[in-house]
């Protein structure tokens, strides 16, 4: 099953730290967002793989906003 993965905050693309294919466990970060000074991973949900990233390093992003996509 394919599920979003959300951003929990508004900030920007500090770090990408995986790719597509990778195979990830629960809480692994994907992406890790900076926001306020302070850096936030956006994480696996589940055990799974990562589908598509779908923000660049640098990009800014919302709270809500699809960052990737993961299957689980």
């Amino acid at each position: 099953m394919t599920m979003d993965v959300k951003a929990d905050v508004t900030g920007k693309v500090w770090k990408i730290e995986a790719a597509p294919g990778d195979a990830l466990e629960e809480e692994d970060p994907i992406i890790i967002l900076e926001s306020m000074k302070m850096e936030i991973p956006v994480s696996a949900p589940t055990d799974g793989k990562v589908v598509e990233i779908l923000v660049e390093e640098g990009d800014p992003v919302k709270e809500g906003q699809t960052v990737a996509r993961f299957e689980g």
